[in-house]
C-alpha cells in the first residue's frame, strides 16, 4: 500500500507546529491566570540552554565532536530545539515592549519552521528517489539506465539537501539577536 504524503509528512508537521503554538498560548495563559508571570521571565534561560545543548548534533555532524550516536543526537536536537523554543516562546509571551527580543523570537520561529520543513522535505524526497530506483530496477533496467532515469529527481534531491544553507544562516541571525537581547538584559536589568 502506497503511503500518503499528507498523512506521513504534512499532517505530522502541521500537528507539531500547531502543538507548539497551542502549548505556547496555554503556557502563557496559565502563567497569567495563576499570577506567575515572573516564571515566564525566567523560562528563556532554560529554553536557551536546551537550544544550545541541542547543537551537539550539529557539532557531531561536522566532526567537531567525535562522541555520540548521530541518530540519538538528531532526536535530541529535534526535541531540545522544540522544547527550548516552547520555553522561549512562553518567555516572550504576548508582551510587545521591546523590538530586539521580538526580532529574536521571529528569527527563532522561522528557524524552527525551516528545520521542520527541511527534515520533512528531505525524508520524503529521499524515499521518493529510492522508490523510483527500485521501481526501475524491478523493470530490469541496468544500473546506468536507472541512474539516467532518476537523474532529475536525484538532482532535485541534491538541491533540496542544500536547505541547510538557509537553515544555518537563519540560526546565526537568531543567535546574534538572542545574544543582543541577553546582553541588553545584563546591561539594563539592574543586577547590582
Amino acid at each position: 500500500m502506497k503511503s500518503s504524503l499528507w498523512r506521513e509528512h504534512v499532517l505530522p508537521f502541521t500537528l507539531l507546529l500547531g502543538l507548539l503554538a497551542a502549548a505556547t498560548l496555554a503556557g502563557d495563559y496559565l502563567l497569567h491566570r495563576l499570577n506567575l508571570v515572573w516564571v515566564g521571565r525566567y523560562m528563556g534561560i532554560p529554553g536557551t540552554l536546551l537550544i544550545i545543548g541541542s547543537l551537539s548534533y550539529s557539532l557531531r555532524k561536522r566532526k567537531w565532536v567525535t562522541t555520540g550516536d548521530p541518530k540519538s543526537l538528531l532526536k535530541m536536537h529535534e526535541f531540545g530545539t522544540w522544547l527550548g523554543s516552547l520555553m522561549v516562546l512562553i518567555h516572550a509571551g504576548i508582551h510587545f515592549n521591546a523590538i530586539l527580543p521580538w526580532l529574536a523570537t521571529v528569527a527563532m520561529g522561522v528557524n524552527v519552521i525551516s528545520g521542520m520543513v527541511g527534515k520533512m522535505l528531505l525524508k520524503q524526497s529521499r524515499q521518493h528517489v529510492q522508490g523510483e530506483r527500485e521501481r526501475f530496477q524491478l523493470r530490469g533496467l541496468s544500473k546506468t539506465e536507472v541512474e539516467q532515469a532518476v537523474f532529475w529527481d536525484a538532482a532535485a534531491l541534491g538541491a533540496m539537501a542544500q536547505w541547510r544553507k538557509v537553515h544555518i544562516p537563519i540560526f546565526i541571525v537568531f543567535a546574534v539577536l538572542a545574544l543582543g537581547h541577553i546582553f541588553s538584559i545584563f546591561l539594563f536589568w539592574g543586577w547590582v
